[in-house]
């Protein structure tokens, strides 16, 4: 958890907005970073957390869960944390020898045409709140996607990824007053409002529905040992006819966290 980008957002574990549909994006860059973060963030803020990791194992969260001091297996243990390995979820699936194994969540990989329904079920029953409520009564329910991408390149349509992402937002967001958390990586230069990518599209798409983005970026002046890129927020939760709100920092990523800094003040620079 990075105390310094909690400043930037105004919030902290046991203060935060519910009900938000956070946008992590990245370009020529890694945000992975920025998802650790909001992992570990909710789950000391004591929420049920639906992880749907479709780009690392659990071994690999679990381990940067652990320098940033979160354990993943404990909270799994506690029903806290509903893990969904992708990975390993999808391999069954697409082996000739395990194709009738795996979770009935990937069920999109043995019937393309059936969309993410089986996904969105499987987090729909993740998130139900009532199971916080048996346990003590847990924080509100939050969805983690790492990343959307990933679907594209496993047959999904952008527009199947665009209805999945509406739909999680109506049932945690909306309805259960919990928060989505989503990563998508653009393998552009720039974005090209013009472009008929899949994951361009994705982009825009995700971002109209998002009420908080991060963009993630490498530094436009090029490779800096000091400083390894920098993140735009833009905060589109205003009310109707203000502007959105945009902020820049540039930032470094540490073993165990990551400082962010106002453009041209790293000591690096100075």
């Amino acid at each position: 958890m990075f105390a310094e980008l909690n400043s930037i957002l105004n919030v902290s574990p046991e203060h935060f907005n519910t009900g938000e549909f956070v946008l992590l994006s990245d370009r020529q860059s890694d945000a992975s970073f920025l998802m650790h973060h909001f992992l570990g963030f909710y789950l000391r803020a004591g929420c049920q957390v639906c992880f749907v990791a479709l780009a690392q194992s659990f071994s690999h969260y679990s381990a940067v869960s652990q320098r940033l001091g979160v354990s993943l297996s404990q909270a799994k243990e506690k029903g806290q944390l509903v893990f969904l390995e992708g990975l390993n979820e999808s391999l069954s699936i697409l082996s000739p020898h395990d194709a009738t194994t795996g979770s009935e969540a990937m069920d999109f990989l043995r019937n393309p045409g059936a969309g993410l329904r089986s996904l969105f079920r499987f987090i729909s029953s993740s998130v139900d709140h009532s199971k916080g409520a048996e346990d003590g009564g847990r924080g509100p329910p939050v969805l983690l996607v790492d990343d959307a991408s990933m679907l594209l390149s496993l047959g999904v349509s952008a527009d199947a990824v665009l209805d999945f992402g509406h739909y999680c937002r109506v049932a945690v967001c909306s309805q259960l007053k919990g928060n989505v958390v989503m990563l998508l990586r653009c393998d552009g230069e720039d974005d090209d409002e013009g472009s008929g990518d899949d994951s361009e599209r994705l982009l825009r798409g995700l971002t109209h529905q998002c009420s908080l983005a991060l963009r993630v970026r490498s530094l436009p002046t090029g490779y800096c040992r000091d400083i390894h890129g920098q993140v735009e927020v833009c905060d589109r939760r205003r009310q109707a006819g203000s502007q959105q709100k945009k902020m820049t920092f540039q930032y470094k990523v540490h073993d165990r966290g990551a400082s962010f800094f106002a453009p041209g003040t790293s000591s690096a620079v100075l």
